[in-house]
C-alpha cells in the first residue's frame, strides 16, 4: 500500500473537496436530470452503482485487479466484476427466458467467478468486455419493459419459491442490492491496494 502523509493524501485528485474521489462537476454519476417515479429511481441507482464499480477499478493493472482481500477469502476487484457479470446475465435468463448459462460458476466450482480471477491482462480485458456486454443486454431488456410488475418468462432459481413467478421489480432491486453490497467491498479492496478511499 502506498504510504499516506496525511489523511487527505489517501484521497484522489479532487480539488474542490479533497475528501472526495472526484470533484462533483467531474463525477459521471451526477446528472442534472432527476429520476422520476419508482422505475426511474431504481434505474438511476443501478446506473450509479455500475459507474462506482468502474471508478473503483480505474487505473489498476491485472495484478492489482486480481489481488485477494484477506485469507481465506478469494474476493478481488476482478472477481467482483466477474460476479456482477453473472448477476447482470441473470436478468435476461430469468426475466426474458433467454438461454444464458453461467459464464464462470459451475457445479464443481460455485465460486468460479472469484477463483478464476487471475492476474492476467487477457482475463481482465475479457471480464470487462463481458461485463459491458451484459450491462448493455440488461439495459436493452429494461428499455423494452416499462411495467415493474412484469413477471419472469424464464426459470427463477431464487426467491421465496424457486421456480415460481417473480416480478421485474424484485429482480431489479436484487441486482441493485448486489451492486450496493459489492461496491462496499470494492471500497475496501481499493483502499488496500493503493490507499485510495472516497465516495
Amino acid at each position: 500500500m502506498a504510504p499516506a502523509t496525511s489523511d487527505t493524501a489517501r484521497w484522489t485528485q479532487a480539488t474542490v473537496y479533497p475528501d472526495m474521489w472526484v470533484d462533483p462537476d467531474d463525477d459521471p454519476r451526477e446528472t442534472d436530470a432527476q429520476p422520476v417515479g419508482e422505475r426511474g429511481i431504481l434505474l438511476d441507482h443501478l446506473r450509479g452503482y455500475r459507474l462506482t464499480l468502474e471508478m473503483k477499478c480505474a487505473g489498476l493493472d491485472a495484478e492489482q485487479m486480481a489481488r485477494r482481500s484477506v485469507p481465506p477469502s478469494t474476493m478481488s476487484l476482478l472477481g467482483l466484476v466477474r460476479h456482477l457479470t453473472e448477476e447482470e446475465r441473470q436478468v435476461r435468463r430469468v426475466m426474458a427466458g433467454e438461454d444464458a448459462p453461467k459464464l464462470y460458476r459451475t457445479q464443481g466450482d460455485r465460486d468460479g467467478d472469484f477463483n478464476g480471477a487471475v492476474a492476467d491482462p487477457a482475463v481482465v480485458d475479457a471480464a470487462w468486455r463481458q461485463w459491458r456486454t451484459e450491462v448493455e443486454r440488461t439495459d436493452r431488456y429494461l428499455a423494452g419493459v416499462t411495467d415493474l410488475a412484469t413477471t419472469n418468462a424464464g426459470h427463477s432459481d431464487f426467491g421465496p419459491e424457486p421456480g415460481g413467478q417473480i416480478p421485474l421489480r424484485d429482480i431489479l432491486v436484487a441486482l441493485i442490492a448486489e451492486y450496493a453490497r459489492h461496491c462496499g467491498h470494492a471500497d475496501l479492496l481499493r483502499e488496500r491496494i493503493d490507499g485510495r478511499v472516497g465516495q
